[in-house]
């Protein structure tokens, strides 16, 4: 997908505000069953094409308004993805201002996940 230039100058200025993490290591981590919370923030649409197994749905438009109820715990360990690790970067950084304070973006999101050959669950 092509994205606009101000979106993608959005997305650049927050980049270093986020921490990000790849592909290869969720996957690890996931195999390994540590614990974390892995958020898809794509649109349902999306999520209905596929998703990484274990994955809780909350996508862009109702993140914000849903987490605290889905989530209490400020302190859990969240990991946000989307379909190539730009929206996932503006959900983790809008985590952050509300008091999550373990929040990490995977970069690549679902494209890369599928690239690299690891499995994703249909609805």
């Amino acid at each position: 997908m092509q994205h606009s230039s101000d979106f993608l100058k959005l997305v650049e200025e927050l980049r270093p505000l986020v921490k990000e993490t790849d592909v290869p290591t969720i996957a690890k981590r996931l195999n390994n069953q540590e614990s974390f919370v892995l958020i898809d923030v794509r649109e349902d649409h999306e999520w209905a094409y596929g998703h990484i197994p274990t994955a809780l749905h909350l996508s862009r438009g109702i993140i914000e308004r849903d987490i605290e109820k889905t989530i209490p715990d400020k302190n859990t360990e969240l990991v946000l993805y989307c379909g190539g690790g730009f929206r996932s970067i503006l959900s983790a950084y809008n985590l952050q201002k509300m008091g999550y304070i373990n929040v990490t973006s995977m970069d690549g999101g679902i494209r890369d996940w599928i690239n690299s050959g690891y499995k994703v669950t249909l609805k």
